[in-house]
Formats: C-alpha cells, structure tokens, sequence
C-alpha cells in the first residue's frame, strides 16, 4: 500500500463513514464496503488496493486495539452491575442463538471447525452498534437496558474462551483441548493479575510524563500481544489480557481518553482490509447460507431477549426492544472469522465461504438492527398493546 492508496482508503473511509453517520447507521459496514470495492476480487471495477504486508500489518493493530478495549470493559465492578441479568439474560441468548448457529454451521460445513466458527459469528452481538444505538435513540435510560449490557457482557465473556479455538484449533482432539486450556489459563492469570497488580500499576503509570506513559502502556500493550502469539494463541487474547489487567487501575479513564483515537483509526483500517478479503464471486455459494442465517438471527435474538427479559421480570415491550437491541452484528463476528480465515485446520473453500460470509452478514444485520432498533417501540405498541378494562354494561 503506498501513500497514495492510502489517502485513497482514508478518504473513502471517511466518506462512507459518514454517509452511514447521517443516516443513522453504524460505520462498520461502510468500511467493509469500502474494502470490498476497492479491494482485489469481485467487483473489479474500482480495484486499486491488494493485500500486503502492509495491510496485513495495520490490520493486525487494529485488532489489538480492539480487542484492548474490549479488556478495558471487563471489570469486576461492570460484572457485579449487571446483577442476576447476567446469568439469567445471558446463558437464555447463547442457549437459543449458539444453538441457532450451530445448526446453520453443521448444515453449511458439517461437523467442523468451521462450523463452530460460524455458529461463534451468529451468536456474538455488536457492543458497539448496541451500544451507540441505545445512545442515539435516546435509551440508556430505560430499564431493559441492564438486560442488554448484561447480555453483552456475557457474550464478550464466552467469545473470549472462542478466540484462541477460531485461530488455531480444529486439528487433533488434544491439540483443541490444549488450545483451550491455555487461552481459559491465560485469561485466568488476566483476571487475577487485574487484582494483585492495580495498585503497583497505578503507582508506577501515575509518576511517568504523558510522553512515557503512553509508551508504557503501547508498550505493555504489544508485549502482552507478542507473549500470547508465542504460546500459540492469537495476538488477540494478548490484548484482551492487556485491558483486562489495566481495568482495575485508576488511570483506565485515561488510558481510554488517550488511546481512543488510535482505536477508531485502526478499528477502520481492520474493517476495511478485512473487507479487501471478500469476494463476491463466491455469492452462490454463501447466498443462501445468509438467506438462512439472517432471518434465524432476527427471530433468535428478539426470541431471546422476551425470554430472558421476562425471565428478569421486564415486560413483554421491554423484553421486545431489548432482543431487537441485540440484532445488529459487527465487529466480534469480523473478528473471529478473520482468525478462522489463517487457522490451517480449516480447508481454503471453508475459509474463503467464512470471510465472505461474515463480511456481508454484518452488512445486512446492522443494516436490520439499527431499523429495527429506532422502530422498536412502535412495533411493540403494535405487537403488545396495552390491556385495558371492559368498560362496564
């Protein structure tokens, strides 16, 4: 990539992204398409940027980052908030959506890593198109979100353990239960280092000049990163563990302040080099895997969120908008298909169907979630109409 392609895909970035601001969508399938149009596969027309290591190399950050963030979320204090929501909310969502997209995956792929690979891409919400649509349409006041946040948690918990299986596992039964074994190990350590370690950080990142402190905690970042991809893991775990570790300090309100521009610039570049991998070409093979998938989605999540919303005593409305609230999938179903797409367990059809996949089923279900969403409480009037007396004869 050379200077002036990367203008190009900046511009365009920003284009997009903020055509998809204006109409009230999330900017992650305007990367993807941004990718996908000036990408090396089909459509053609507008092919001016190849995958290299460049790309290669940005996206790698830009999944750090994310993943760093998502760490930074993971506190103890944000798991006691979420209350009986969290299990109740959230074991009722995987049960019903994992279940959903196991079944996809072993009707897609049969028994295979690719199909747990997929089943993880259905199962997992956005945090991020969740969250800024219950800012934008003005719903972080409402009751039913306790249940959403509390469900996203969980989810963010369980795709965690998903991470190190999606990039390297699927070969030999002990080779997948070592995988497991040293991710399950390595968050362990993470959530307990979290603990033992706040105060000593604290202390030693609150006495650095903002220059080193910076430097210390990019630095604790990438070298977190580098000793997971040394123990066979993805890089990702690396940098959840990173956040998780500096969740509990004090200076975490900083480090995001600082570091949030970073995050969304390489957030985008990862979005979009991902997107230079799907090949509309393969639309025959996938089409109707997403004509399956998008709708059991849809029905899956709302179906989830009555359930476990009832379950946590929320009424028929407010369980409604809260599984509408989940619909939207983005940058976690991205994540896990774009480690599947280098784990060599997985066949290069299967791989290749997994990346065009995940690609365009973000594309659709944003698209759906967010309409769903700014129209939720509309068609709950209209699906739960409120009781009302008999008048009296």
């Amino acid at each position: 990539m050379t200077l002036a392609e990367l203008a190009l895909t900046i511009g365009l970035l920003g284009v997009l992204g903020l055509v998809a601001f204006r109409i009230g969508l999330s900017a992650i399938p305007a990367y993807l398409l941004a990718g996908l149009l000036l990408g090396p596969n089909e459509p053609t027309q507008l092919s001016v940027i190849r995958e290299s290591e460049v790309t290669e190399f940005v996206a790698e950050l830009g999944l750090v980052f994310l993943l760093f963030f998502l760490g930074l979320e993971f506190s103890f204090n944000r798991l006691t908030r979420s209350g009986r929501h969290f299990g109740l909310g959230g074991l009722v969502d995987l049960a019903v959506n994992a279940t959903l997209g196991l079944v996809v995956g072993l009707v897609a792929f049969g028994p295979s890593i690719a199909a747990l690979v997929l089943a993880a891409c259905i199962y997992i919400s956005s945090s991020a198109v969740a969250i800024k649509g219950l800012i934008d349409f003005r719903r972080l006041g409402d009751d039913e979100t306790d249940l959403v946040l509390a469900i996203l948690v969980f989810e963010d918990l369980v795709i965690a353990f998903m991470l190190g299986y999606a990039a390297a596992g699927g070969g030999e039964v002990s080779d997948s239960l070592v995988i497991l074994a040293k991710a399950m190990g390595f968050l362990t350590v993470g959530v307990a280092a979290s603990r033992w370690l706040a105060q000593p950080l604290d202390r030693f990142l609150d006495r650095l000049p903002l220059e080193f402190f910076l430097l210390g905690v990019f630095g604790f970042l990438v070298g977190s990163a580098a000793i997971a991809e040394e123990l066979g893991l993805s890089e990702a775990i690396g940098a959840l563990i990173a956040g998780i570790v500096l969740s509990e300090t004090a200076v975490r309100g900083q480090i995001e302040e600082r570091f949030f521009s970073f995050r969304d610039i390489f957030a985008a570049l990862f979005f979009f080099v991902f997107g230079l991998s799907i090949d509309l070409s393969g639309f025959n093979d996938i089409g109707w895997i997403l004509a399956f998938a998008v709708p059991l989605t849809v029905a899956g999540k709302i179906a989830a969120g009555l359930l476990g919303g009832r379950l946590g005593g929320f009424t028929r409305r407010q369980s409604f908008n809260a599984g509408i609230a989940l619909v939207a999938h983005g940058e976690f179903t991205i994540i896990v298909a774009q480690l599947a797409s280098s784990n060599p367990s997985i066949g290069a059809d299967a791989r290749r169907d997994l990346v065009a996949f995940a690609g365009l089923y973000v594309l659709l279900t944003a698209t759906i979630g967010v309409v769903l969403m700014k129209e939720s409480k509309r068609i709950g009037r209209a699906l739960f109409p409120s009781r009302t007396l008999a008048p009296e004869t």
